[in-house]
């Protein structure tokens, strides 16, 4: 496996072209793309807003009592192992 990393600019229309030199001609390969916005340039606006400590802005409000409704049964344990004593 070769590892292939570049720091690319995305056009404004959200379109990435890729091109490389690769060590594996004529053959079929696996390629894995991951996209991780730098810093304050383009694409820091996806993520979210924070409190001071580190929860989203609302997350609360939004899930406070979301399953309130739902029938939680918590079901039988079974037997615990018997263990040794330190004494």
């Amino acid at each position: 496996m070769k590892t292939i990393q570049r720091i690319v600019q995305i056009n404004e229309d959200g379109i990435l072209t890729i091109t490389l030199t690769t060590p594996f001609p004529n053959q079929r390969v696996e390629m894995l793309v991951v996209l991780q916005p730098l810093g304050d340039e383009v694409g820091n606006d996806l993520q979210e807003e924070v409190d001071a400590l580190g929860w989203p802005i609302g997350y609360f409000e939004e899930t406070y009592g979301i399953l309130a409704n739902e029938p939680f049964e918590r079901g039988d344990q079974g037997e615990f192992e018997k263990r040794e004593s330190f004494d």
